[in-house]
């Protein structure tokens, strides 16, 4: 049995081998730029989120922010408590239905579509690393004259950035394998060649074995990548003790020099007195 698996999966290799690296192509390209989009949706509405707004600010302020925090709320839980499928669904077919006109193709409606969804959980994800950083930092800021747009962008957000790596991975991961379900609206990803090879030569089993292996290989590529650039953003973990603190005389380690000693104007220092 096993050595008839392996002669199934080499003939379809063989046979649709670049069938199946174009779909794992289209599947890495609408990962990364929905992943990429995703991120600076979910670091707009996070931003959004924490602007500060007080009892006495103007009334028209408190309510652009609050409007704005409902707006986001809304399109938070809309995202994330809908299935992907069905979003691609109503935005492919709904807007010719409501509106008259294709939204677009099929590569921008799946990449608007896994944008969107990425951005939803990043929104959150985004508000709790921004709420993370010690509020001291932003108070430092704010104390040497920095607006809420410059702390956001040089002194809060880089930490951000840091605390969220992982779930920017996750996320990630998520859309490589998520973006499988694109193929409801005719989008060739790597999952749908398999379907496409599979009712063609009627081998599941043997194309489902390259679709996993294939899962595999990208997101465990991915996870090792996600690693070294966390190691490379934490900096080296080895660190020199320092003995003596060059700045500040330890006590008694300073003579003061006797009593009548001429001073040099040249060396800026005092001269020795030859007894």
């Amino acid at each position: 049995m096993g050595s008839q698996l392996i002669t199934d999966i080499a003939a379809l290799w063989a046979k649709y081998g670049s069938v199946y690296l174009g779909g794992v192509r289209n599947t890495l390209l609408l990962s990364i730029i929905a992943t990429a989009l995703g991120c600076l949706i979910g670091f707009l509405c996070g931003i959004l989120q924490t602007i500060p707004c007080a009892p006495g600010d103007n009334f028209l302020k408190r309510f652009v922010l609050k409007l704005i925090r409902l707006l986001i709320r809304v399109y938070v839980e809309v995202f994330r408590g809908t299935p992907m499928i069905l979003q691609s669904v109503f935005i492919y077919y709904g807007v010719p239905y409501f509106f008259g006109v294709a939204f677009g193709s099929i590569w921008t409606v799946s990449i608007v579509v896994v944008s969107i969804n990425t951005g939803a959980y990043m929104a959150e994800s985004v508000r709790g690393g921004i709420m993370s950083v010690d509020p001291g930092q932003t108070e430092g800021a704010k104390a040497i004259g920095m607006t809420h747009w410059q702390t956001m962008l040089y002194v809060i957000l880089p930490q951000t950035l840091r605390n969220i790596m992982p779930q920017i991975g996750n996320n990630y991961i998520i859309n490589v394998k998520d973006t499988s379900v694109m193929f409801i609206i005719g989008f060739s990803d790597f999952f749908a060649v398999h379907k496409m090879v599979s009712g063609a030569v009627f081998k599941y089993f043997p194309s489902a074995a390259i679709e996993m292996v294939g899962y595999l290989t990208l997101t465990l590529s991915a996870s090792l990548l996600l690693r070294f650039v966390e190691k490379r953003l934490d900096g080296s973990d080895n660190y020199e003790l320092v003995n003596a603190d060059q700045l500040v005389m330890t006590a008694g380690t300073y003579s003061y020099p006797a009593s009548g000693t001429p001073f040099d104007e040249k060396s800026q220092e005092y001269r020795e007195v030859k007894k």
